[in-house]
């Protein structure tokens, strides 16, 4: 039997995305900026501690996965955890933009400790977040339009960050600061938290989840958890084009603040680049009806065509006039349309994967194979932070100064080539390992309905 999701159900689901993203706008967009140019940590530090964080996260993100998939309460298996990570989560986050004054080791240790924690907080709540969105509905055309929402939402939150963060941080800095931004980022983080939380528990409040204090007979061990991610051919080519696409977009949310402000010397057009996000949110707001009419397959290689061109449009703009508005507004377009084309793509398809899942091993295990999507997500943010960290010190950077050629070329390499080999790369997986698109998804969804319905009868 198909289920329905009410439009309040939708958009409550959604605010919980706008609340959760932006934490994660902040920490992909600033962190890294604040880590090097507010408390003067090394950018090549900077990248390794990002990147060592994630081997951690891949014996800590399953596991999570197979807590809440375990998880029997009368509220769910979802809420519970949803609730415990963002409130541990928000309050991790503000100690982590707290500039307690540190200075060599202590500093170091004090910022590797609350990254972790950071990440595993973050775990926490956003893998039951993301695990309930198939439960929400198997109808396969309501399913594109309910997972749609969330992501507009999370767009609009890293919209709203990107676009006005550092003004924010400028003017708390000056009313409460002394110049260095640390008070200004602290006040905008303390903010942020609140938002988050009061986000969620509208999501809690509002969404419905089935009961899950009732013994389903089905016991998921920890050893479960290699069958279930490494035997599932599905599961494999959908977790190359995650990590392949979402380091595309690190790299550039990660390098962009660097690029406008030492290439380009113009932190207005780092504000506009973001600014331009709404298009991301109008590309995803269209893409129901788009795939409809073109199919989820022939939408992906337009996606990536279309951020090429942009990426390649900012590129020339960055040697021929690198201070103009026009082509920065042109490029960015380019560049959100087929962000958000992918990423509706994506979206749609990790509620395919888990289906297929279900066909091939009888269970579902959502938050587990949903797991996969937090942990890459966060890959991609430490293996963009580690070319970014690493990259900026061997261009030679030195945070506040006037930048050489060498170091504003090295800029334009990290910027834009390496988005565009990871998106290329993504297509590619997309196009000849990934096989739940088109008669073959509607096939898998027809045998899970007609076996539900054999189990009523």
């Amino acid at each position: 039997m198909e289920r329905q999701v009410t439009r309040k159900a939708k958009y409550s689901f959604g605010i919980g995305a706008f609340g959760k993203d932006l934490v994660v706008g902040l920490t992909g967009t600033f962190l890294m900026f604040y880590f090097t140019d507010v408390l003067g940590i090394a950018a090549s530090f900077v990248g390794t501690l990002f990147f060592v964080a994630r081997i951690w996260d891949a014996i800590n993100d399953p596991v999570m996965g197979m807590i809440v998939d375990k998880t029997k309460t009368k509220w769910g298996k979802f809420r519970p955890w949803l609730v415990i990570g963002t409130l541990i989560n928000s309050v991790v986050t503000v100690i982590m933009f707290t500039n307690f004054g540190l200075t060599g080791t202590s500093l170091y240790v004090f910022v590797s400790i609350l990254y972790i924690l950071w990440g595993m907080t973050y775990t926490m709540m956003d893998v039951p977040y993301w695990s309930w969105l198939p439960n929400l509905t198997n109808n396969p055309v309501e399913r594109e339009e309910v997972s749609i929402i969330p992501r507009v939402f999370a767009s609009m939150a890293n919209l709203l960050i990107g676009t006005a963060g550092l003004a924010i941080v400028m003017y708390f800095d000056n009313i409460f600061g002394n110049g260095d931004q640390s008070a200004g980022f602290f006040v905008m983080t303390a903010i942020i938290a609140v938002i988050f939380v009061s986000a969620i528990l509208i999501t809690v409040r509002n969404v419905y989840e089935a009961p899950t204090n009732i013994d389903t007979g089905i016991t998921l061990r920890f050893k479960d958890i290699w069958r279930i991610l490494f035997t599932n051919k599905e599961l494999l080519a959908y977790i190359g084009i995650l990590v392949t696409f979402f380091l595309s977009l690190q790299i550039l949310g990660n390098v962009a603040i660097y690029y406008f402000s030492y290439v380009a010397e113009s932190k207005a057009l780092f504000a506009l680049f973001n600014a331009m996000g709404f298009m991301e949110i109008i590309a995803l707001l269209l893409f129901p009806k788009v795939a409809k009419w073109l199919t989820r397959e022939a939408v992906f290689p337009i996606a990536a065509i279309s951020l090429t061109i942009g990426l390649i449009i900012i590129l020339f703009a960055g040697y021929i006039a690198p201070t103009a508005a026009i082509p920065v507004m042109v490029g960015t377009a380019f560049i959100k349309i087929g962000t958000g084309f992918i990423m509706g793509i994506i979206t749609v398809s990790i509620a395919d994967v888990i289906d297929y899942s279900d066909m091939k091993f009888g269970q579902r295990n959502e938050s587990v194979i949903t797991s996969t999507q937090t942990f890459l997500m966060k890959t991609a943010m430490a293996v963009a932070a580690l070319f970014t960290g690493w990259g900026l010190d061997l261009f030679g950077y030195q945070p506040g100064e006037v930048q050489s050629e060498h170091t504003k070329n090295g800029l334009r390499f990290i910027m834009i080539a390496l988005p565009i080999i990871s998106v290329i790369a993504s297509y590619i997986i997309y196009k000849f390992s990934y096989n739940l698109k088109g008669d073959y998804i509607r096939d898998v969804v027809n045998v899970l309905n007609l076996r539900n319905k054999k189990r009523k009868l």
